[in-house]
């Protein structure tokens, strides 16, 4: 499969400031990636300079086989972090604007406007002003703003900041389609969760630099830390203190226990049957929020990981 987007080596600074560096990354077409990463991170840096809204101080990008994005504008979606809709505009007529931009016109740009509206709940709106709109509807208009004419890659800056559950909801599904119509997107996001659901591959930036990429299973599997979920009635708080527990969630019957390295689970389940009645008990790989706050750190700087040889590989130099 070709690549929509490969970036080699791209650095950029401002002035003694090295927003990121020497970052790189390849991109099939079809996939949806999660950007993941701090604030802070580098993260809307690097898509700026995807989009050729910035460019880099060295290495080099190509988008959809092209040096720049401008050249291929047409057959890219993009959503910034920074939103912006002409407020005075009609639901209708901000489309209409939009979607003429990329070049669509007559009974194709109606039928996809009127398609995109019903499809987004906001039929019923077109003829309001945008300033009508409540964040989530403009947030929604804005995001079928940048997909109206089909792009083959689509790149959303964090596009959940500021939604309500419906509304993520509602999102989600909407980069569900685009997945399943094959186009390729990326997009940046602080929830874990999201990219476990949504995302063939993920990311991790960290001031500046790439930590760790591959496919979910593949970041989950390159960790030896296993992670024991139980369910069950008795004293639960004790099993904090079992040895071998690094670190508990526990809550009203129910327990999420890291354990150590090399430490077996059954060991553990064999000492917490002493005071608890079980209901459940599963040996799971981490999570990619628990992936997240081992790599970054409690000091937003990646921790090294000695059990992990592909991380140690990839670990940033400097």
């Amino acid at each position: 499969m070709p690549d929509a987007l490969v970036i080699e080596g791209i650095t950029k600074r401002y002035g003694n400031f090295t927003a990121v560096d020497e970052f790189s990354l390849r991109l099939s077409a079809g996939q949806v990636l999660g950007f993941l990463g701090p604030n802070g991170a580098g993260k809307t840096t690097t898509l700026r300079m995807v989009m050729s809204i910035i460019y880099p101080d060295a290495g080099r990008i190509a988008v959809l086989d092209h040096p720049r994005a401008s050249e291929v504008k047409d057959r890219i979606g993009y959503l910034p972090e920074e939103r912006g809709l002409y407020r005075k505009m009609t639901v209708q007529e901000t489309l209409r604007y939009f979607g003429r931009l990329k070049g669509l016109r007559g009974h194709t740009l109606k039928e996809r406007i009127d398609r995109s509206l019903e499809h987004i709940g906001l039929q019923d709106w077109k003829r309001k002003k945008v300033e009508a709109l409540s964040k989530g509807m403009s947030q929604k208009l804005q995001f079928i703003s940048a997909i109206l004419h089909e792009p083959e890659l689509v790149i959303l800056d964090e596009p959940f900041a500021g939604l309500d559950p419906l509304n993520v909801d509602m999102l989600e599904r909407l980069i569900s389609d685009l997945r399943r119509a094959g186009t390729t997107v990326v997009f940046s996001t602080h929830q874990m969760n999201q990219a476990e659901r949504l995302c063939d591959r993920i990311v991790l930036i960290n001031e500046g630099r790439k930590v760790i990429d591959g496919t979910i299973n593949e970041v989950r599997s390159r960790f030896a830390t296993r992670i024991v979920v139980l369910d069950g009635e008795g004293e639960l708080d004790a099993l904090a203190q079992l040895d071998g527990v690094v670190t508990a969630r526990i809550t009203s019957g129910h327990a999420r226990l890291e354990l150590a390295e090399h430490v077996d689970p059954n060991v553990i389940l064999r000492q917490a049957v002493r005071n608890i009645n079980i209901m459940r008990f599963e040996v799971q790989r981490p999570n990619l929020q628990e992936i997240f706050v081992k790599l970054v750190g409690g000091n937003g700087r990646p921790e090294p990981l000695e059990s992990d040889p592909l991380r140690r590989e990839e670990q940033p130099h400097g």
